[in-house]
């Protein structure tokens, strides 16, 4: 398990955020079949708060968020196929939620860039966040 805050520590409690922004992905996603033939291109951007004052004075691992672990989640999740952006937007979620113990908030954003609309878009982004009293979104 990978965490924030996870062992006692008399200094004040400052709320920090972790960023991982820009993972990109190709997957499968949308409503239409020939998505799910073709694919398309989607970002991922990935937020994470909480009380991150031991990795501050320990310089050790296991008292942050595993930027790799956050990586390999979302991959994992869009490797599975979803109708919907909003659907595979809480999988990331939930299941970064349960291996990232000690966070305050967490929040996903996936954009799928050239939606098949009636009309131009650049891209459609849908924005998901939670506090661990939220959660479990999906199944």
């Amino acid at each position: 398990m990978h965490g924030a805050g996870s062992k006692n520590n008399e200094s004040p409690v400052m709320n920090a955020r972790i960023a991982i922004e820009g993972m990109e992905c190709y997957a499968m996603h949308g409503c239409l079949d020939e998505e799910g033939m073709i694919g398309g291109k989607y970002t991922v951007d990935v937020y994470i708060e909480g009380n991150f004052n031991n990795s501050y004075a320990s310089d050790d691992l296991a008292d942050t968020i595993d930027y790799s672990m956050v990586h390999d989640t979302v991959r994992e999740e869009m490797n599975t196929r979803s109708r919907l952006v909003e659907h595979v937007t809480a999988r990331i979620l939930g299941s970064i939620a349960k291996k990232a113990i000690g966070f305050s908030r967490l929040a996903v954003r996936v954009t799928k860039h050239n939606p098949p609309v009636n009309g131009q878009a650049g891209q459609s982004s849908f924005f998901l966040e939670a506090t661990p009293g939220e959660l479990p979104l999906t199944d």
